[in-house]
């Protein structure tokens, strides 16, 4: 399992209730089910995932996020997964909110455009990076609003959301981000995650 996957369940209590948006094959979801006894839901764009996470057992919809979210009722989950998706949206912003309104607590994970070597393809090659994390070509790629670690601090300061946990993830190794170490942690992460919830 992915280090990213497993700080996403780290985060999760047992015995709640989770939507995973975007659950791709549903493999979250059933780890989940299975170790922590959650209510496990999903929703996902793509057909053949959807199927292949029913054939788990899974309770999966095939929708449009970006769309079906607002069908869901306020707060009805404890928890909601977004995991490297966020970015492809196009208004991440709404999303978010709409993330918080239907679960008390919000999971969500981005790929880091502030990475040094981001950076450093940027200034050397001049091109738009390519990397194990940004794998797809400029005219290629799902992400339509690229953002730093430091954007999404920022974002959530600026909307009055709460960053209860935030974990900054490079290769195999995963660290606390903090106020006091965002500006290194923003330039040596390959990706965040993030435990957010709205504040009161």
């Amino acid at each position: 399992m992915k280090l990213e996957s497993k700080i996403v369940i780290d985060f999760i209590k047992p015995l709640t209730k989770v939507l995973d948006v975007g659950c791709g094959d549903g493999s979250i979801l059933l780890h989940l089910k299975k170790e922590k006894k959650i209510d496990a839901r999903g929703i996902e764009i793509d057909h053949e995932k959807v199927k292949e996470s029913l054939s788990k057992g899974l309770s999966v919809v095939e929708g449009d996020a970006e769309k079906d979210l607002i069908s869901y009722p306020d707060q009805s989950f404890d928890y909601v997964i977004l995991t490297q998706t966020l970015q492809a949206f196009y208004k991440p912003r709404k999303v978010l909110h709409e993330l918080l309104r239907i679960g008390k607590n919000a999971i969500v994970s981005i790929p880091n455009f502030g990475y040094w070597k981001v950076r450093l393809s940027l200034l050397l090659k001049g091109r738009m990076p390519v990397t194990k994390t940004l794998p797809n070509t400029w005219h290629d790629t799902p992400n339509l609003h690229m953002c730093t670690i430091k954007d999404f601090f920022d974002l959530c300061h600026a909307d009055k959301i709460n960053i209860i946990k935030s974990i900054a993830v490079t290769q195999n190794r995963s660290s606390a981000i903090s106020n006091l170490n965002l500006e290194i942690k923003n330039l040596y992460s390959e990706f965040g995650i993030f435990l957010i919830s709205k504040k009161n």
